[in-house]
């Protein structure tokens, strides 16, 4: 029975979706960084006997825990168009004061640490009214907004660090539960909590339609100047809580520890297959791509290699991944122009 002009557009419909689901290049893109992932790791062993072990394995996953936290925030940053630089400041903000204000004894932990937190979230807050309200472009805003934080601390502290990592802390990021690592446990409940906030919210949604059209989504209503300001204030908290749990990890806490950061938070998004210019992006894909960084950095530090190496390698792989983005871009226009020339009739070129 031949199907009526009516059932035809949703026959096609359902077809597209089908096709779509089996060529998502979001899942495409984690399955290709996770066997990458896993030929580095069995290839490492190339290197020196000792990696390729559990050992590595949870080494890659600790420093990855760090990167993955503040990656969560710039990744949403990114989501909505913007760029968030000032990941080392609130870093650092979060690892000095849960030394200082905390220290060894956990003294008021309840308190202190969800006050560290609030304040990564006023400094990311103040980037976004900087950005929607002044109208000051991101990069500048919260590179600005980097050097008064670095600045304040460098003032408070004196250029020494006080106090010492807080015991809570270094239980989490050191310790295990029932023989699991608690930093397993971490990643895992913060990944998936992670993904529902993104992928599975209204507000989530919201920041895919910000990045794709800012002013298609104020006319569909979505308050812009709030969604944007909460961005970038969960990116503060999300760097603050990274900079806690380093401290907690390293036992201490210095001005320039988040430093090493910023590029790679970037360079987890891109490698993710997030657009630059915000729109699409997946927390799983950023998850996926802080695995293989860390995995790339593990190997570095075995050789003994320069930490200069791991800048040069993250800036390469932005690179690499923007040019690869805007090379499926440009292949797929010409396809969909002619599918546009034949939806609607027009003969082709």
């Amino acid at each position: 029975m031949n199907a009526s002009p009516e059932t035809l557009p949703s026959a096609l419909a359902v077809v597209d979706q089908r096709a779509a689901a089996k060529t998502n290049p979001e899942t495409v893109t984690a399955i290709m960084l996770l066997l990458a992932t896993v030929l580095l790791i069995f290839g490492s062993k190339l290197i020196s006997p000792a990696l390729g072990s559990w050992e590595q394995v949870l080494t890659i996953l600790t420093l990855g825990s760090f990167l993955l936290v503040a990656a969560f925030g710039q990744g949403l940053v990114i989501l909505t168009g913007g760029l968030d630089l000032s990941v080392p400041g609130t870093f650092m903000l979060g690892g000095v004061l849960s030394a200082a204000w905390i220290g060894s004894g956990d003294v008021h932990l309840w308190f202190f640490l969800p006050t560290i937190l609030l304040l990564g979230g006023v400094v990311g807050a103040a980037n976004g009214l900087g950005v929607v309200l002044l109208k000051v472009p991101p990069f500048i805003m919260t590179m600005g907004m980097s050097i008064i934080v670095g600045s304040i601390a460098l003032g408070y502290t004196g250029g020494s660090t006080l106090g010492a990592a807080p015991t809570l802390l270094k239980a989490l990021m050191k310790g295990d539960t029932l023989g699991v690592p608690n930093i397993v446990l971490l990643i895992l409940v913060f990944s998936i909590a992670g993904w529902l906030l993104q992928s599975r919210t209204h507000f989530g949604r919201n920041l895919y339609a910000v990045g794709c059209s800012p002013a298609a989504a104020r006319i569909a209503g979505i308050p812009i100047t709030r969604t944007l300001v909460l961005v970038y204030a969960l990116s503060g908290i999300a760097s603050a809580f990274a900079g806690a749990l380093l401290t907690g990890y390293s036992n201490g806490a210095t001005l320039r520890m988040g430093d090493a950061y910023l590029l790679p938070t970037v360079a987890a998004v891109i490698l993710g297959g997030a657009s630059i210019l915000g729109g699409s992006g997946s927390f799983i894909n950023t998850l996926c791509g802080v695995l293989f960084l860390s995995t790339v950095e593990s190997v570095i530090a075995a050789t003994g290699l320069d930490q200069g190496w791991r800048l040069i390698i993250s800036g390469t792989i932005i690179v690499l991944a923007i040019l690869i983005q805007q090379a499926q871009a440009s292949g797929a226009r010409p396809g969909l122009s002619r599918l546009f020339k034949r939806s609607s009739g027009q003969p082709k070129s």
